[in-house]
């Protein structure tokens, strides 16, 4: 876990929130209510992670270690999760995460270049936020849009595409 690079379950290192974190018994009850779908605890581990990072903004050690706990199953196996899929957040972001696809597709179709485009504008590098806190910039694979890239989506609801530098820029000055 503690080797740096690219997004993968040895490539992460979780960072601290600097405080301990628990759920509330309202959480906690809804881990247990997911869990009991499950023939086995650790297959409620995804919604688990979802709760936690709706509950404590992004999914830090102690966020991490607090689901191992609500669903009784060792801390390295929630972990293995978190950092593996790119819809968690292992770190703070933005009010709007921009998630731009990177497959092949939308890497021929113009990502390449538009991803460029929005980091210049925005002053960020692909996983870095804006220093007002506004914007996160993400790199992402396949987004399920390979006939009509490049595209992206902003947090979890809107999804964007056939995009060029014009249609991102209006999209960025309409966020709030």
């Amino acid at each position: 876990m503690g080797v740096t690079g690219s997004r993968a379950t040895i490539g992460v290192e979780l960072k601290s929130a600097g405080k301990p974190l628990a759920f509330e018994k309202d959480d906690r009850d809804a881990i247990a209510q997911m869990a009991a779908r499950y023939p086995d605890r650790s297959s409620a581990v995804m919604p688990a992670l979802w709760l936690a990072q709706k509950r404590f903004g992004f999914l830090s050690k102690e966020a991490v270690a607090a689901v191992a706990e609500a669903l009784q199953i060792p801390e390295p196996e929630v972990a293995g999760v978190a950092t593996f899929y790119s819809m968690y957040n292992l770190a703070p972001t933005g009010r709007h995460i921009l998630q731009v696809c990177m497959t092949l597709s939308c890497s021929l179709l113009g990502a390449d270049a538009l991803l460029a485009h929005m980091s210049k504008k925005l002053g960020i590098e692909p996983g870095e936020t804006t220093p007002d806190g506004k914007f996160t910039l993400r790199k992402v694979e396949c987004l399920a849009s390979c006939g009509t890239g490049p595209c992206l989506q902003v947090n979890e609801q809107v999804f964007q595409e056939l995009l060029d530098p014009a249609s991102v820029d209006k999209l960025i000055e309409s966020l709030p």
